[in-house]
């Protein structure tokens, strides 16, 4: 359900002035949900729109997008000249050009290229990368277009930051914790993986590897060990792809807090393979 504007659902007879405050809870000023809507960081955006007007930038740009993993109770973030806006909106007056703007799902937002420039120089690190990372698997906007952003701002706060960024993004991951893992590998002094093969004659994807040299790593979040068919289906597909002559190296949750234990499974399984590391 969409945020939307209670005094227009009582004009248009969609609603009585009861129904919309016994059932409904306001976001900001005349912008409403119903009651049992989980509050999404997509949602709070969409709302602080409706109530402003102004374009979504920033994270809140990046959940209109569709990129996840946004924690919901984030500030939202808009583009205006005017800095006062209601609690919770953060407001920012960057200057950016006509076609760094789109509409998406009927709300003006800054553009995934722009998106990820704004985040890229903007956030710490640790956060951005994630971030970035998620958007640019949400939307497949490329590093050089998010480059071709930043040539276009020369000079701008954080534009160092930015590019340091972009050369360890990668759109493949699918969580931040696929994007915590990809990282220990490549600061490991690694070869920088793959992400997302695919072996389409098994019908399989791991999360990264090497083709060269045939090693696979696989992130195992918590519904591999709670979900019975996903168990069982793990079990099943390494088993193929094992048979393909791959090995896979499977990381937990836990494993991600001991590094050098993964990099050297890692890098022990890609010497054996020939690779020289």
């Amino acid at each position: 359900m969409e945020p939307f504007l209670g005094s227009a659902a009582v004009r248009r007879g969609l609603l009585s002035r009861r129904g919309l405050a016994r059932g409904h809870r306001a976001l900001y000023r005349d912008v409403y949900v119903p009651n049992d809507v989980e509050l999404t960081a997509q949602i709070r955006a969409q709302a602080a729109w409706l109530a402003t007007g102004a374009p979504l930038c920033g994270v809140s740009a990046a959940a209109v997008l569709g990129t996840k993993w946004i924690d919901p109770s984030t500030p939202v973030q808009i583009l205006r000249a005017d800095r006062h806006a209601p609690p919770g909106i953060t407001v920012h007056t960057w200057s950016v050009a006509p076609d760094e703007v789109c509409l998406r799902g009927g709300v003006d937002t800054t553009t995934p290229a722009r998106t990820a420039f704004d985040l890229g120089r903007t956030l710490p690190e640790r956060r951005a990368i994630p971030m970035v990372d998620a958007l640019m698997n949400a939307t497949r906007v490329s590093v050089a277009e998010v480059l071709a952003v930043a040539d276009a701002h020369p000079g701008v706060r954080g534009a160092a930051r930015l590019r340091r960024i972009l050369g360890l993004v990668d759109g493949g991951a699918e969580s931040p914790q696929e994007t915590r893992l990809r990282l220990i590998v490549v600061r490991g002094g690694l070869p920088r993986p793959e992400t997302q093969i695919e072996f389409r004659d098994l019908r399989i994807r791991v999360d990264m590897g090497w083709r060269d040299w045939k090693v696979a790593v696989e992130y195992d979040g918590a519904q591999h060990w709670t979900d019975r068919r996903q168990r069982s289906w793990d079990i099943d597909r390494i088993a193929l792809l094992e048979e393909a002559g791959w090995v896979v190296i499977r990381v937990s949750a836990e494993m991600l807090d001991r590094p050098d234990v993964v990099l050297e499974r890692i890098r022990s399984r890609l010497r054996a393979a020939g690779c020289p590391v």
